[in-house]
């Protein structure tokens, strides 16, 4: 998914009307926000805490200093490890480390949804959707994990919804 089409479900999740326009910039399509009244503003994770602070949701940015460095550390992690990476290899290795990681987590910072939860959904998003069930069984806490936050109010929006349940037929043999 571009970063502008993600930038426009997070505007839309924060309660923000659609009023800004994103560009993309160079090779690797680098989001661009052009501001009403000042410098145009570059990447994905600064416009995302940008549209945050606008919707007055600073909250989602983190509540202590640890839990702030903490969205930092996976807005950082979103842009420098998961973008850029197609090859099953390398989204295996993520899944098996986001997997160990989530472990005694329900959010990426604990138990408080943030920003990193948001972005990280929306960058897993083409991976996890190709996934077998055999694969989300694998990665059992990242499957919980992402389907906790698809179900998150306003998140998912038109993103396909990923199941990850698999029904069994048994029969009845009275």
């Amino acid at each position: 998914m571009a970063a502008a089409a993600e930038l426009s479900l997070l505007e839309k999740s924060l309660g923000l009307s659609k009023g800004n326009k994103y560009s993309a910039q160079g090779e690797r399509q680098i989001p661009v926000l052009q501001t009403n009244n000042g410098p145009s503003l570059r990447g994905l994770t600064t416009i995302a805490a940008h549209l945050v602070k606008q919707a007055n949701k600073e909250y989602l940015l983190g509540s202590t200093a640890e839990e702030k460095a903490i969205v930092q550390q996976w807005l950082e992690y979103r842009v420098t490890q998961i973008d850029g990476h197609s090859s099953k290899n390398d989204i295996h290795t993520l899944l098996k480390d986001l997997n160990s990681y989530l472990e005694d987590k329900v959010y990426l910072t604990g138990y408080n949804f943030t920003l990193a939860d948001i972005l990280l959904y929306y960058g897993l998003h083409r991976f996890i959707v190709d996934l077998t069930v055999q694969e989300k069984e694998k990665y059992l806490n990242v499957s919980r994990w992402f389907c906790h936050i698809q179900h998150y109010p306003g998140i998912r929006q038109h993103l396909s919804s990923v199941v990850f349940i698999k029904n069994r037929l048994y029969t009845n043999s009275h």
